[in-house]
């Protein structure tokens, strides 16, 4: 990575975002998030916990009746909340592109793979019908899809999962986009498919200098992909750094939950790892941590009545680490939970 990133403007830079239901509840708040050039950020939880509302807020793409109500989110230096339609278009267009969950839903079972690739190519470059085939084709191989030709005439319930997600990828990338959002691109795709998906957006980053906001459960996914990571929980972010401090000297109990359970590791008992109660939800209501429910940490290190009644502000925890806990603030060693975690 270039060493002047941390000088350099970021790609994507989202400060204080709320974003609500209706008129009653935020289910997105005080989220912020930056993500400099080249560089791979992963956004994990449980499922849930506000992900993938916080990528379609990011691309302006927040289902009827959800609306960002707070908080600023800036691509390349252009303010998305506030963009009229025509700049909103062309940042979707030139600067950002989006892989879905499950691509083949998001493919028009009436038309052509290769139309539906050179879509922006059309809409935002201007490009003719004949450039656009030509270069989705070009697309289409570079993201490892086979008999290129033959597949861009081809219709979306032909394809395997696997070419579904690459022909998903080459329409994201159509643009040339400075960043690409990719919300669990790997999911329901078996091991082998899912290492080349993995390969392929390393290798387009690495090509193109290409910023990634990865969503994703899979922690070692994150582990070999992301060089920063934010670990959220019911719509805020509790957690965020350097992948490898966040995974190896987690501060928050919920971090370190989900690295004890994503590693299968048991107990004395020969029990598995699992997280205790349900998962709270952003619309779920919390004066205080919204983990405090199923946090073995609280009572444990005095501070029960703090998590109950009060959201903590970010503390730091090390070099571009910080974290949400009144158990961790001030504290030099990660929040370990007491006894067996259910």
């Amino acid at each position: 990575m270039p060493e002047d990133r941390t000088r350099a403007a970021p790609v994507l830079e989202v400060e204080q975002l709320q974003v609500t239901i209706g008129d009653s509840f935020p289910v997105i708040q005080d989220v912020s998030l930056r993500i400099d050039r080249g560089e791979i950020v992963a956004l994990v939880g449980e499922s849930g916990s506000g992900k993938s509302l916080t990528a379609r807020s990011i691309m302006r793409l927040l289902p009827d009746g959800i609306t960002a109500t707070g908080g600023r989110i800036s691509i390349c230096g252009e303010d998305v909340l506030a963009a009229p339609p025509r700049a909103l278009r062309r940042v979707r267009g030139n600067k950002v592109g989006m892989i879905f969950q499950q691509p083949r839903s998001m493919l028009d079972p009436t038309c052509k793979v290769a139309p539906q690739v050179g879509e922006s190519l059309r809409q935002h470059l201007g490009a003719s019908r004949g450039s656009a085939w030509t270069r989705a084709v070009e697309l289409l191989r570079a993201v490892g899809i086979p008999d290129p030709e033959h597949w861009a005439r081809s219709y979306a319930h032909q394809l395997s999962g696997g070419m579904a997600q690459r022909v998903m990828i080459a329409a994201a990338l159509s643009g040339n986009p400075d960043l690409l959002i990719a919300d669990e691109p790997t999911t329901a795709l078996d091991v082998t498919v899912q290492a080349q998906i993995l390969q392929l957006l390393e290798r387009e980053r690495r090509e193109r200098d290409l910023s990634i906001l990865l969503i994703t459960h899979d922690l070692s996914v994150v582990s070999v992909m992301a060089d920063r990571v934010a670990v959220m929980y019911a719509g805020t972010i509790i957690e965020q750094g350097p992948t490898q401090a966040v995974l190896k000297s987690p501060q928050h109990p919920y971090t370190v939950a989900l690295t004890r359970c994503s590693l299968m590791g048991s107990d004395e008992a020969g029990g598995f790892y699992s997280i205790p109660e349900a998962a709270s939800l952003p619309r779920d209501r919390h004066a205080g941590c919204r983990f405090h429910a199923r946090c073995h940490v609280a009572a444990a290190e005095g501070v029960d009545a703090h998590c109950a009644s009060r959201m903590p502000a970010p503390s730091p925890s090390g070099e571009d680490h910080w974290v949400r806990c009144w158990a961790a603030e001030g504290r030099a060693t990660p929040c370990r939970p007491r006894g067996r975690v259910h």
